[in-house]
C-alpha cells in the first residue's frame, strides 16, 4: 500500500526520515542518490536518517538498481519498504454479518473469517466478539499479537473521523457516539495480551471505495463507489484521499429524497429517502409483499444469483431510481469511474442505473465515465480498512513520532 502524493511535505533541508520513507514507499526515490536529489540533503544526512529506518525494521535493501552517477560505476542498491515487519487487523461490519482479516502491510489477506454478528446486538458485544476473532485469525495466520501495528474497522454508518464515533446511524441502534476505538482496542488486548494498538474507524462505503480505487483504479483522480445493500451509501476518493465532508457525512446518498418514495418510511425516520425505495432492504420488502420469501439485501442477492425473474425486475427498477440520483452526483463530481457494489450489484440493477444515468446526466459528464462493478467484492472494505491504517501509521509526521517511541 503505497502513498499517492509522493510529496515530502516540507522544505528540502527539513526532509525527515518519514519523508524519505514516503519517497521510497511511493517509488519516487529508491536509491540513496535519488533521495539526495529529491530532498537536497547531504549524503551523510540521508545515510543517518535511513539508518533509523533500518534499525526500526521498516526498510530493507533490494537488488542493484540504476547507476546514480552520470559517470557510471557500480549499480546503486535499491531501497524497499519492508512489509514483513508488521501486520494489520481489519474488520467490516454489516447489519447481520461481519468479516475480519489479518493483512500484510501491502494489503495481502493472510487469514480471513466471516460469520453472523448482528450489529443490533450493540457495540460492546460486537466489538468484544471481534477481539476473539482477531486472536484466532492471528494464530491461523502464524503471526504474534505483538506484530500487529493497528486495526481498521468499517461500519455501515456516518463516522466523525476525528473521534472515530458514528453519528446518528440509522441502522446501528445503540452505537451513536459510542467509543468504538477504545472498546475495540481493549477487546484486542483482553483476547491477546498484547499492548493496545491504534484503531481507525470509517464508513464502509468510504473504505470500499478506498480499497477498490487503490487496487484497480489508482490512476483515477475522481472515483465514486456506490454500495447498495441493506442501505445505500457512497464513497468518494479524490486525488488518492477519501473525501468525507465536514463531519463524515459525505456520500450519504441513501437519504436524498426522491419523488417515488413520498409514501415510503425510511429507517432514518423520514419519508421519501432513496434507501426506502431502492436499497436491498426495500427490494426485499417488495418481494415479500409479492409472496417471494426475502427479508434482507443478502436474500435478494441470492435470488438474483439464481435468476429469479421477479427479483431481477425489482432490482432493475431500483437501479433506475439510483441512476436518477447518480446523474446529479456524476454531474457534480465528474468522476472517471463509478463503481456499483453491494448485494444488488448485478446485471439487472446495473442495467437500470445505466438507463437513467445516461438519460439524465449531461453528455459531457459521462463522456469519459466508466461504470463498473466491484473487483474486490466482499473484501473491498477489509482492503480499504487495512490501507487506511497503513497510510495513517506511515505518514511522515507519524513516522517521526513512532521512531522516537522506539528509541531510534
Amino acid at each position: 500500500m503505497t502513498g499517492q502524493s509522493g510529496r515530502t511535505g516540507r522544505g528540502a533541508s527539513q526532509a525527515s526520515a518519514g519523508d524519505l520513507l514516503e519517497l521510497v514507499r511511493n517509488g519516487r526515490a529508491v536509491t540513496r542518490g535519488a533521495l539526495q536529489q529529491a530532498t537536497g540533503l547531504s549524503r551523510a544526512t540521508v545515510g543517518h536518517r535511513l539508518d533509523r529506518l533500518f534499525r526500526a525494521g521498516w526498510l530493507r535493501e533490494g537488488a542493484g538498481g540504476p547507476v546514480d552517477s552520470p559517470q557510471g560505476g557500480r549499480p546503486s542498491i535499491t531501497l524497499e519498504f519492508d512489509d514483513a515487519h508488521a501486520v494489520v487487523l481489519a474488520a467490516d461490519l454489516e447489519t447481520r454479518h461481519a468479516r475480519a482479516a489479518v493483512l500484510s502491510l501491502t494489503g495481502e489477506i493472510l487469514a480471513e473469517h466471516s460469520g453472523t454478528l448482528p450489529i443490533a446486538d450493540g457495540p460492546d458485544t460486537v466489538l468484544g466478539e471481534l477481539g476473539g476473532w482477531f486472536a484466532e485469525l492471528l494464530e491461523k495466520a502464524g503471526h504474534r499479537a505483538d506484530e500487529v501495528c493497528g486495526i481498521g474497522l468499517a461500519v455501515p454508518g456516518p463516522v466523525d473521523s476525528e473521534s472515530g464515533r458514528v453519528v446518528q446511524p440509522p441502522i446501528m441502534p445503540g452505537w451513536d457516539g459510542y467509543d468504538i476505538r477504545g472498546r475495540l482496542a481493549r477487546a484486542f488486548t483482553e483476547r491477546t495480551g498484547a499492548p493496545a494498538v491504534p484503531v481507525l474507524v470509517d464508513n464502509d462505503a468510504n473504505l470500499m471505495a478506498y480499497g477498490e480505487q487503490r487496487t484497480a483504479h489508482a490512476d483515477c483522480s475522481a472515483f465514486v463507489l456506490v454500495k447498495v445493500s441493506t442501505g445505500i451509501g457512497a464513497g468518494v476518493v479524490v486525488d488518492g484521499s477519501i473525501y468525507r465532508g465536514i463531519d463524515g457525512g459525505a456520500g450519504d446518498i441513501g437519504h436524498i429524497r426522491v419523488p417515488a418514495g413520498a409514501e415510503a418510511l425510511c429507517r432514518c425516520g423520514s419519508y421519501g429517502c432513496l434507501a426506502a425505495v431502492a436499497s436491498g432492504g426495500a427490494v426485499a420488502r417488495k418481494l415479500a409483499e409479492a409472496g417471494v420469501p426475502a427479508a434482507s439485501g443478502s436474500d435478494v442477492r441470492d435470488l438474483l444469483a439464481s435468476g429469479h425473474p421477479e427479483a431481477a425486475a425489482f432490482a432493475r427498477d431500483a437501479g433506475r431510481q439510483v441512476g436518477d440520483v447518480l446523474a446529479t452526483v456524476v454531474t457534480l463530481l465528474n468522476p472517471g469511474v463509478l463503481m456499483i457494489a453491494g448485494d444488488l450489484s448485478g446485471t439487472a440493477f446495473l442495467t437500470g442505473v445505466r438507463e437513467l444515468l445516461y438519460q439524465r446526466a449531461l453528455p459531457r459528464s459521462t463522456a469519459h465515465l466508466e461504470v463498473v462493478t466491484s473487483r474486490l467484492g466482499e473484501r473491498a472494505g477489509l482492503v480499504g480498512a487495512g490501507a487506511l491504517v497503513v497510510e495513517y501509521l506511515y505518514a511522515p509526521e507519524r513516522v517521526e513520532e513512532r521512531l522516537l517511541a522506539l528509541g531510534v
